[in-house]
């Protein structure tokens, strides 16, 4: 099935979601065709390293894909951290080091939807990024609660680090000056198309 046709299809789809379950079954197709799409996105990506819109006329693109196999969350990674890009996933902040090379990769998403999982990570989870690239693994190092105007949290590395940001309290509602911050340092890799857990090679 062509593309063209695809997103007809979604769209015959979401119509018959109003009519039959209204605003809110509405928003729940869309979250889930939104999360399809994207999904779909990303598995070219990782085919040719490209950059694929999960639909014509979006802003952001997939990127790479962060595990938590303690928790058995899996998140997608989407370029950019606009309201726009945070409203479907979680966002590489632009000025931030590309996931799994030298630097620091920080990535932003919201504490009710997508990051609300970080309340329940600790110090010592293994953490997984996968890109076009390969797959790295990370270590939580520390969880912090910073000022947002903090720009340490940001501060550039010469070794690989994924710094995790998101709001906090957790089970706040309002907007606020605080946010949780999870900081994991890189510690293995694995060969690209390996399936997590297997072999591994050091490379510090």
């Amino acid at each position: 099935m062509n593309r063209p046709l695809a997103l007809a299809g979604c769209s015959l789809c979401l119509a018959i979601a109003v009519g039959l379950f209204g605003e809110q079954g509405y928003l729940s197709l869309k979250a889930r065709l939104a999360d399809h799409l994207i999904a779909h996105a990303f598995q070219a990506h990782l085919r040719d390293g490209g950059a694929h819109r999960p639909w014509s006329w979006a802003d952001t693109h997939p990127i790479g894909k962060l595990e938590v196999p303690r928790l058995g969350v899996e998140r997608i990674l989407l370029a950019g951290a606009s309201g726009a890009s945070l409203a479907f996933g979680v966002g590489h902040l632009d000025g931030t080091a590309a996931p799994n090379t030298a630097g620091n990769c920080c990535i932003a998403g919201h504490r009710d939807t997508v990051f609300g999982f970080l309340g329940e990570v600790r110090v010592g989870d293994l953490l997984w990024v996968e890109t076009h690239e390969g797959r790295v693994a990370y270590r939580v190092a520390r969880r912090e609660v910073r000022s947002m105007w903090d720009a340490n949290v940001l501060r550039a590395t010469e070794q690989r680090r994924l710094t995790l940001i998101t709001c906090w309290p957790l089970d706040e509602w309002r907007p606020g000056p605080e946010r949780l911050v999870v900081v994991a340092e890189a510690e293995e890799e694995t060969t690209e198309g390996e399936p997590l857990g297997g072999p591994t090679r050091r490379f510090r």
